[in-house]
Protein backbone atom coordinates (compact mmCIF):
# COMPACT_ATOMS: atom_id res chain seq x y z
CA UNK A 1 0.00 0.00 0.00
CA UNK A 2 1.22 3.24 -0.95
CA UNK A 3 1.06 6.27 1.70
CA UNK A 4 0.24 9.38 0.50
CA UNK A 5 1.05 12.90 2.40
CA UNK A 6 0.06 15.98 1.50
CA UNK A 7 1.24 19.13 2.57
CA UNK A 8 1.83 23.15 1.70
CA UNK A 9 -1.60 24.46 2.09
CA UNK A 10 -2.70 27.70 3.86
CA UNK A 11 -4.33 31.11 3.97
CA UNK A 12 -3.22 33.21 0.72
CA UNK A 13 -4.73 36.64 -0.68
CA UNK A 14 -6.49 36.49 -4.28
CA UNK A 15 -3.73 36.49 -6.56
CA UNK A 16 -1.30 34.94 -4.74
CA UNK A 17 0.49 31.50 -5.10
CA UNK A 18 1.00 28.24 -3.66
CA UNK A 19 2.79 25.22 -4.61
CA UNK A 20 1.63 21.69 -2.78
CA UNK A 21 3.46 19.05 -2.12
CA UNK A 22 2.42 15.18 -2.60
CA UNK A 23 5.34 12.92 -0.30
CA UNK A 24 4.48 9.32 -1.34
CA UNK A 25 6.72 6.49 0.56
CA UNK A 26 7.48 4.65 -2.38
CA UNK A 27 8.52 4.98 -5.79
CA UNK A 28 6.45 7.74 -7.59
CA UNK A 29 7.31 5.37 -10.88
CA UNK A 30 5.36 2.29 -9.14
CA UNK A 31 2.13 4.90 -8.93
CA UNK A 32 1.40 5.23 -12.70
CA UNK A 33 -0.84 7.78 -12.17
CA UNK A 34 -0.77 10.87 -9.44
CA UNK A 35 -3.87 13.05 -9.25
CA UNK A 36 -4.86 16.19 -7.51
CA UNK A 37 -8.31 16.37 -6.40
CA UNK A 38 -10.24 19.27 -4.08
CA UNK A 39 -13.43 19.46 -2.04
CA UNK A 40 -14.77 23.12 -1.65
CA UNK A 41 -17.37 23.59 0.94
CA UNK A 42 -20.47 22.72 -0.16
CA UNK A 43 -19.57 21.01 -3.06
CA UNK A 44 -18.48 17.45 -4.21
CA UNK A 45 -14.89 16.92 -4.59
CA UNK A 46 -13.61 17.39 -8.50
CA UNK A 47 -10.43 16.52 -10.02
CA UNK A 48 -8.08 19.31 -10.12
CA UNK A 49 -5.40 17.79 -12.44
CA UNK A 50 -3.18 14.60 -12.83
CA UNK A 51 0.41 13.62 -14.35
CA UNK A 52 1.39 10.40 -15.39
CA UNK A 53 4.94 8.44 -14.42
CA UNK A 54 6.07 9.31 -18.51
CA UNK A 55 4.95 12.72 -16.96
CA UNK A 56 1.99 13.44 -19.27
CA UNK A 57 -0.69 15.45 -17.44
CA UNK A 58 -4.11 16.46 -17.54
CA UNK A 59 -6.16 19.69 -16.15
CA UNK A 60 -9.41 20.24 -15.41
CA UNK A 61 -10.63 22.80 -17.96
CA UNK A 62 -10.87 25.92 -14.99
CA UNK A 63 -7.37 25.38 -13.68
CA UNK A 64 -5.73 25.51 -17.22
CA UNK A 65 -3.04 27.89 -17.56
CA UNK A 66 -3.24 28.72 -13.41
CA UNK A 67 -2.32 25.25 -12.26
CA UNK A 68 0.82 23.14 -13.03
CA UNK A 69 1.31 19.56 -11.87
CA UNK A 70 5.26 17.71 -11.37
CA UNK A 71 7.18 15.27 -10.06
CA UNK A 72 10.34 14.73 -8.82
CA UNK A 73 10.63 11.08 -9.18
CA UNK A 74 14.06 11.16 -7.02
CA UNK A 75 12.04 12.76 -4.25
CA UNK A 76 9.28 10.19 -4.95
CA UNK A 77 7.44 14.01 -5.06
CA UNK A 78 4.43 15.04 -6.60
CA UNK A 79 3.89 19.33 -6.64
CA UNK A 80 1.04 21.14 -7.94
CA UNK A 81 1.77 24.71 -7.99
CA UNK A 82 -0.87 27.20 -7.90
CA UNK A 83 -0.80 30.73 -9.33
CA UNK A 84 -3.40 33.32 -9.53
CA UNK A 85 -5.27 32.03 -6.59
CA UNK A 86 -9.03 33.27 -6.52
CA UNK A 87 -11.54 32.60 -3.57
CA UNK A 88 -13.45 29.99 -5.34
CA UNK A 89 -9.75 28.11 -5.05
CA UNK A 90 -10.53 27.59 -1.67
CA UNK A 91 -10.54 23.85 -0.93
CA UNK A 92 -9.04 20.78 0.74
CA UNK A 93 -6.82 19.62 -1.37
CA UNK A 94 -6.51 15.91 -1.46
CA UNK A 95 -3.28 13.50 -3.52
CA UNK A 96 -4.09 10.44 -4.90
CA UNK A 97 -2.37 7.69 -6.25
CA UNK A 98 -3.18 4.81 -8.73
CA UNK A 99 -1.67 1.92 -10.41
CA UNK A 100 -3.61 2.86 -14.01
CA UNK A 101 -2.25 4.92 -16.86
CA UNK A 102 -3.54 8.34 -16.40
CA UNK A 103 -6.31 8.82 -19.19
CA UNK A 104 -7.64 11.94 -21.02
CA UNK A 105 -10.82 10.37 -20.66
CA UNK A 106 -11.04 8.96 -17.05
CA UNK A 107 -8.30 10.74 -14.59
CA UNK A 108 -10.75 12.74 -12.56
CA UNK A 109 -12.58 9.38 -11.61
CA UNK A 110 -11.99 9.05 -7.93
CA UNK A 111 -12.38 5.19 -8.53
CA UNK A 112 -9.29 5.44 -9.98
CA UNK A 113 -7.34 5.82 -7.36
CA UNK A 114 -6.70 3.43 -5.06
CA UNK A 115 -4.43 5.52 -2.28
CA UNK A 116 -5.67 8.61 -0.61
CA UNK A 117 -3.81 11.34 1.46
CA UNK A 118 -5.17 13.32 4.47
CA UNK A 119 -5.74 16.76 2.50
CA UNK A 120 -4.21 20.22 2.82
CA UNK A 121 -5.94 23.15 3.17
CA UNK A 122 -5.92 25.86 1.02
CA UNK A 123 -8.18 29.28 2.23
CA UNK A 124 -7.89 31.88 -0.61
CA UNK A 125 -9.23 35.75 0.55
CA UNK A 126 -10.43 38.21 -1.00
Amino acid sequence: QVQVVESGGGLVQAGGSLRLSCALTTSTSSSYCMGWFRRSPGKEREGVASIDFDGSTNYADSMKGRFTVSQDNAKNTVYLEMNSLKPEDTAMYYCAASSLRCRPSTWFWQSEYTDWGQGTQVTVSS
